[in-house]
């Protein structure tokens, strides 16, 4: 049958103007015009969101702006007809299912159309309710599937569960805070130096916020060149560059419904950094070498260890970015500043790194006192990686003060009295890069920080390697 241009603008109607949120989408595609009207009466009724098209043309054009959850396909239609159309979609990447949808049963088509990815069929004429029914259960399909992807993603970057140590007031202060805002929805700025636990109250708050079920992912933006940064944050469509052999889902989509860590926010380029902001603007995003709009529902949780407002004012930052992430912000305490605390952290973290096998150690109290008397310009990385080294280093069952680390034994340098704590840090490194033989990855690593930031201080200490 042709199709009825009547009330139709090239072969496209949908049935409600805007978009509401948490309806399921569907793209009816059937040359019959009886049919697209019964669809966009009923379906709505159902918690659907609908959208005709006359031809596969059409359904291909609607195709390459929006995103669907789920395609009820006619397969016998004039133009390019229903199979060649469902070959086309499944090859522009387009996540829907696909149910066919025939009034000439033929087992041998609906073997084809299935082997060409298609989730089920129906034959006309057909019961609403069982439309019904198989739409609900191609609908659950998709959204099994990409939290299955979600699961993937968060398993590869699966991590300790949280635990933020201390009782002294800043660190009471924080928890306090951190409880009031992780119900809301709001995006959040957590600044402090590196080492001060930032990924572990981003961890906390989604944990105390009403995603918690959903996901918790984290990207570290100094990690990635800008087109591999684009690609993880925003995924990419087949073929979008040399590599790209399948399509991609990003991790603004992997993380829907949950929270995603922007960790080092402030190393992004301003090209990268007016990609995110369109994101959070209009939580829509477009993949990489793709055409179609994606919405996501992703709460964001920005850190950094860069002052974000002296980077506004110098012009490296964003400023309309920096006023979207800082809606609520944290500054971290460095371990400076809880001085009090780092008894705890040093009796959590013998037990955490107990060798398999061996005696539990203990800290002499003339270890403790240095320990306790050390600045830790590595804040709490920092002691978690000493505590590591002298649990495996250390010959006894207790740590004494000849064990510890120079730098932590004499923490005045040389016999000309008190250094600065630049001087220390500078010191510091030079011992843990004369250890590894000047292998930056391994120091990187006793350290606590990435190669980025070491390779930062190296040339602001003027170390020759």
């Amino acid at each position: 049958m042709g199709s009825d241009p009547i009330s139709e603008e090239r072969g496209v109607n949908m049935a409600h103007a805007g978009e509401r949120s948490g309806a399921t989408r569907a793209l009816i595609v059937d040359d019959e015009r009886p049919i697209r009207l019964l669809m966009e009466k009923e379906l709505p009724r159902a918690g659907y969101m609908v959208t005709c098209a006359d031809s596969g043309e059409a359904a291909l054009e609607q195709l390459r702006t929006r995103e669907f959850d789920v395609i009820l396909l006619d397969l016998k239609m004039p133009g390019i007809g229903g199979m060649e159309a469902l070959r086309r979609i499944r090859d522009s990447g387009a996540s829907a299912e696909v149910v066919i949808l025939t009034g000439h049963p033929d087992v041998d088509s609906a073997i084809h159309a299935m082997k060409l990815g298609a989730y089920d069929y129906l034959t006309k004429p057909f019961k609403l309710s069982e439309l019904e029914e198989v739409l609900q259960r191609a609908a659950e399909r998709k959204r099994l599937r990409e939290e299955n992807t979600a699961l993937r993603r968060m398993v590869a970057q699966r991590e300790p569960v949280p635990i933020i140590i201390g009782q002294g007031p800043a660190i009471s202060s924080l928890l306090a805070t951190v409880e009031r805002i992780a119900p809301s929805e709001a995006n959040i700025l957590i600044q402090g130096e590196s080492g001060t636990g930032k990924s572990l109250v981003a961890k906390a708050i989604h944990a105390a916020s009403p995603r918690a079920g959903g996901p918790f992912l984290v990207i570290n933006c100094s990690g990635f060149q800008d087109p591999l940064l684009e690609s993880e944050l925003f995924g990419h469509e087949k073929g979008a560059f040399t590599g790209a052999v399948s399509v991609k889902q990003g991790l603004f989509e992997v993380t829907g419904g949950g929270t995603l860590l922007l960790d080092e926010v402030g190393e992004m380029s301003p090209a990268m950094q007016s990609k995110l902001l369109q994101v959070l603007d209009t939580k829509e995003l477009r993949r990489v070498g793709g055409t179609r709009v994606h919405r996501v529902d992703v709460r964001i949780i920005a850190a950094t260890n860069k002052d974000l407002a002296q980077e506004v004012r110098m012009g490296r930052f964003r400023e309309d970015l920096y006023y979207r992430l800082n809606v609520v912000s944290l500054t971290l305490p460095s371990l400076r500043e809880r001085k009090e605390d780092i008894p705890l952290l040093i009796e959590h973290f013998v037990k955490q790194f107990r060798v398999t096998g061996q005696k539990t150690k203990t800290v002499s109290p003339e270890a403790m006192h240095a320990l306790a008397d050390y600045p830790w310009p590595g804040n709490v990385r920092e002691i978690a990686n000493t505590i590591e080294r002298l649990l495996i280093l250390s010959p006894g069952d207790v740590i004494g003060l000849e064990d510890l680390p120079p730098n932590i034994r004499f923490p005045s340098g040389s016999a000309g009295g008190p250094v600065s704590l630049a001087e220390m840090e500078r010191l510091h490194l030079i011992r843990v890069l004369d250890h590894t033989g000047g292998k930056k990855m391994q120091a990187a690593r006793l350290l606590g920080i990435d190669l980025k930031t070491l390779n930062s201080k190296i040339k602001r200490y003027n170390i020759s390697l």
